[in-house]
């Protein structure tokens, strides 16, 4: 992986670049939708990617490692050639998960061991297994193993969630430099800095990732309840101390509004189940707002679910179709409108680069987000 930041908006810290990978390259500030279990839900790659437009797609190490498994990966020469994606792949560790299962999980030093959600069987993960795991899936990109500490969390607890997050980085590191990938292509680790809402832990965070070289750095332990204010003080305040030169990504981040406001503080790069998992509820995001399709008052409504859109569904079926699909539980309901919500945040972080690269930014952000924000 390699980045190259090609121009900073005159009147924000927003940043346009290029990431470069063995598949190819991802213009930033770049969505990347999240394909969990080795799908994104309701879409064929070749929607993906010709549709809507994505440019590089999220796997997820803890629920590849349990389904299909390594076994079924590695012997087709890893996730690329499993779901026919043939551009870029970014897979995270784990570590969210381990955050997720807190209830049936225990952290040591040696790694995390915590019980299937499937079927109550124990797994045990540790920083060298995370690192393997993710070299059999074959990520161009791959995410060191970390503890995303909850909100609110006190600060002994987070401080010392910290200091183990930094043990296991270099752990990480150190496997990584000697194990060699699997399918014949480079692959990038990339350090996450954490420290929850403490402003001193989170620049010791980002100065000590910053002693492992790379090509990127992770913000992680936002968007976990946290009001969006603290985020954003947060995010701007890592952003002050990561390399200008490098790209910077923020995890698990989130709705339009925060993706705009996070661009304007100079990330570079999003991922989030937001969009897909709310297309499924109902929940469709458009040029003119934000639209709870469910509701009845759409039920006679025959106009385009979003005449702007780019993706061609989106303008030939209407929003009264798509009400009635969903509420019948049609499958092809769950298809069009998660079609038009990755195809919304692409769009709007394509624009957003538009208008970065024409020193337009934040004129342009300030007019759009009321529009995009509102509920119709």
């Amino acid at each position: 992986m390699l980045f190259k930041k090609t121009h900073t908006d005159k009147n924000s810290k927003a940043r346009a670049g290029v990431i470069s990978t063995a598949h190819g390259e991802v213009q930033t500030p770049i969505f990347m939708p999240v394909g969990t279990a080795g799908t994104v839900k309701a879409v064929h790659t070749h929607e993906l990617a010709q549709d809507i437009g994505a440019q590089i797609i999220l796997g997820n190490t803890y629920h590849l490692y349990l389904r299909p498994g390594l076994e079924v990966l590695e012997s087709i020469g890893g996730l690329h050639k499993f779901n026919k994606w043939d551009k870029p792949i970014l897979t995270d560790s784990g570590g969210y998960q381990v955050y997720s299962l807190s209830n049936n999980r225990k952290i040591t030093e040696e790694g995390v061991r915590f019980k299937s959600h499937i079927d109550g069987s124990m797994h045990f993960f540790t920083p060298e297994y995370a690192i393997d795991i993710q070299r059999i899936i074959g990520g161009d990109i791959i995410m060191a193993f970390d503890e995303c500490p909850p909100y609110p969390s006190e600060y002994k607890y987070v401080q010392k969630s910290l200091d183990l997050t930094h043990r296991w980085l270099k752990r990480c590191k150190i496997h990584f430099d000697n194990t060699s990938p699997k399918y014949g292509y480079e692959q990038s680790l990339i350090p996450i800095v954490q420290g929850g809402v403490f402003a001193d832990l989170r620049k010791r965070s980002s100065e000590l990732v910053c002693e492992i070289e790379s090509e990127a750095y992770a913000i992680g332990g936002l968007s976990v309840g946290e009001p969006h204010e603290m985020m954003y003080e947060m995010t701007n305040l890592v952003c002050g101390h990561l390399p200008a030169e490098k790209a910077r990504y923020l995890m698990g981040v989130g709705t339009p509004d925060n993706i705009l406001e996070c661009i304007g503080l100079g990330i570079d790069m999003f991922d989030c189940v937001l969009p897909t998992r709310n297309a499924r509820h109902g929940i469709i995001y458009t040029s003119e707002g934000i639209i709870n399709i469910k509701n009845l008052k759409w039920e006679l409504d025959h106009s385009p679910i979003d005449e702007q859109s780019a993706c061609h569904t989106s303008r030939v079926h209407s929003k009264s179709y798509l009400r009635h699909l969903l509420k019948q539980g049609e499958i092809l309901g769950a298809q069009l409108a998660t079609l038009q919500n990755l195809s919304f945040y692409l769009s709007l972080v394509k624009l957003a680069r538009e208008k970065i690269l024409a020193d337009e930014f934040v004129s342009w952000k300030n007019h759009i987000l009321p529009i995009i924000t509102r509920r119709l």
